[in-house]
């Protein structure tokens, strides 16, 4: 097997690790590391014994985009004041890493899961927004610094686009370095598909490549192309080419396999994966309920459960109120009486 420099390649039982490899730098991209990840997306698409890749990286970060030691150097930027712009052989051609890095500029067609952790920023959206799906550490933070640091951010905003409202990419974009989004705030908009405890984090990603890498893989990959087809078309156009998809996508034998399960009365049984519920259900509220009082001045009268908006006498703040688990219907006007 062929080793790297700058990144680990693992694979057993129908599944691939590759796995960014440069703690010291949080894994920032380099011109080797480019050549790595360029070749190794080419090998894998290949290589039958590989139904499933999970994209990974070791330290304490994810990936924190191009380094800048190789890219910013004093050098280029003299060239850059002189209006030379270095990767640029002319102003309508330029050498862009994200032919290299990312798994479907280089024509892979296989399921890639990310495992991020830690910093993912700039360069490392390249990647990320090119995966299946993410599923986050809950130390995982994500950001673009390209404006905060006189650069504009085009390639990789332009990448989560598919994975974020458009007004939250504008917002990482425009924000820059001065705001990172928290792995649950990613998850709230479709960023990241589940946060787990770091410490959970392979055994959560592994399992769900152990079942897409146990699926048929014609049937895998003809549903890939089918929903990222769709991403660049209509959806009359993405339906209309759909019957290319599904017939291209049958492999008989796996379709007859398919139906013998579905006879057979066997199911997946749910819990059998670990729980995709990313934060822990709130402690039972053991608060009593309100009871009924005089009216304070300017308070209208309310019944048992009801929710006030004052307390002794003055505004209760909005992050004062805080919903009771223990009904759908009552509310905890202060904090401090539920002990929390």
């Amino acid at each position: 097997m062929t080793t790297y420099e700058t990144v680990l390649f693992e694979k057993a039982d129908g599944i691939a690790w590759v796995t960014l490899n440069r703690p010291d730098v949080r894994n920032a991209i380099n011109q080797k590391m480019q050549d790595e990840l360029h070749a190794i997306w080419h090998a894998l698409r290949s290589d039958d014994e590989v139904r499933c890749i999970v994209l990974a990286a070791e330290g304490e970060s994810f990936c924190t985009g191009i380094d800048r030691g190789e890219a910013i150097s004093d050098e280029n930027t003299a060239a850059i004041a002189e209006g030379k712009f270095p990767g640029y052989p002319t102003p309508w051609m330029y050498d862009d890493p994200g032919r290299d890095v990312g798994p479907k500029a280089c024509d892979l067609w296989k399921p890639v899961i990310a495992a991020v952790q830690g910093m993912a920023c700039g360069g490392a959206f390249y990647m990320l927004g090119e995966t299946e799906f993410i599923i986050a550490a809950d130390d995982a933070t994500f950001f673009d610094p390209h404006v905060t640091y006189g650069m504009t951010a085009a390639f990789e905003p332009i990448q989560l686009l598919a994975k974020m409202p458009f007004q939250e990419v504008m917002r990482m974009a425009l924000l820059g370095a001065d705001e990172r989004m928290s792995a649950e705030r990613a998850r709230e908009i479709g960023l990241v598909s589940e946060v787990v405890p770091r410490a959970e984090l392979r055994e959560r990603v592994e399992w769900a490549a152990r079942v897409i890498a146990d699926a048929p893989p014609l049937a895998v990959q003809g549903t890939m192309r089918a929903l990222w087809t769709a991403l660049e078309v209509s959806r009359a156009q993405g339906i209309s080419v759909a019957n290319l998809f599904t017939r291209i996508g049958t492999d008989a034998g796996a379709f007859e396999a398919g139906q013998q399960r579905f006879a057979s009365g066997k199911r997946p049984q749910r819990g059998t994966g670990p729980s995709r519920r990313s934060t822990p259900r709130p402690a039972r509220c053991s608060a009593p309920p309100p009871t009924r009082r005089s009216p304070i001045r300017g308070e209208r009268s309310r019944t048992p459960g009801a929710r006030s908006t004052r307390h002794r006498g003055r505004p209760i703040t909005r992050f004062e109120r805080t919903a009771c688990a223990s009904s759908t219907t009552r509310w905890c006007a202060i904090k401090r009486k539920c002990g929390r």
